[in-house]
């Protein structure tokens, strides 16, 4: 049990601790939030500047949000500790009623909690609402996430979008692309197939009879292999006596 020289020490440091913190929020404006952010940059107005620019600056505002919440949420517990000494009922639980140990109280002097019954124990599961929007688009909706669906999903319609052009640039890339139009995810993907031969390889209705039709896919995948010294699966790719492509190597 404590002593009335200790509940005194105590109080003491609480209320020492208290100005400060409120001198603290007092002479920093609470952090800056009493004035604008456009105030706080000395801009007249935001609309000029660049996105990154304003970026910096939300998060200076969402930096300063948090140091202030902590300061007011210390000051709370305080004024709860000093509560607890007015009502005699400091160095107990408010629980259990247990004698709260002295080294707990010598470290952590707001508590009013046992270690057993301390409220902070459990990580808080509350995310920004920000991270709803801004999470990854894909995988919530119809066909998302199916490995065997080749319908137009969510990714597809991104990609689409994208193939228009984005934001990105070749340093937001491990191997950057070629073209400032491929500045996005998987941009080499093929559109309505899967397989380069696909474009120019056909069967009979039986999955037989394999037939090659002659293009410029045709062309560059047979260049492809020669070069790497690769046999496809249907052995090597045929020469055709009217193939347009070889009517030019014999030129």
């Amino acid at each position: 049990m404590l002593s009335n020289q200790q509940i005194k020490s105590f109080q003491q440091q609480l209320q020492h601790t208290k100005q400060e913190l409120e001198k603290q929020l007092n002479d920093s404006g609470d952090f800056g939030l009493r004035r604008s952010q456009d105030d706080s940059t000395g801009e007249l107005s935001s609309y000029d500047n660049h996105p990154g620019d304003q970026g910096t600056e939300l998060y200076e505002r969402e930096k300063d949000l948090a140091l202030g919440e902590h300061v007011r949420d210390e000051i709370r517990d305080i004024n709860r500790a000093l509560q607890a000494i007015d009502a005699g009922e400091y160095g107990k639980c408010e629980v259990c009623s247990k004698e709260i140990p002295l080294d707990r109280l010598s470290i952590i002097p707001t508590t009013t909690f046992c270690v057993e019954h301390s409220p902070s124990q459990e990580t808080s599961n509350n995310r920004p609402v920000e991270e709803e929007v801004l999470g990854p688009p894909f995988g919530r909706f119809d066909y998302d996430g199916r490995d065997e669906s080749v319908a137009f999903d969510a990714e597809d319609s991104w990609q689409e979008v994208a193939s228009y052009g984005t934001s990105e640039t070749p340093s937001d890339f491990a191997y950057p692309p070629n073209d400032y139009e491929d500045m996005y995810v998987e941009s080499e993907e093929n559109i309505g197939y899967v397989e380069d031969y696909e474009n120019f390889v056909g069967v009979d209705i039986y999955g037989k009879e394999i037939t090659v039709y002659p293009n410029s896919q045709y062309q560059e995948l047979k260049e492809t292999l020669i070069e790497e010294n690769i046999q496809t699966s249907i052995g090597d790719l045929p020469r055709y006596e009217h193939d347009p492509y070889v009517e030019e190597e014999k030129d």
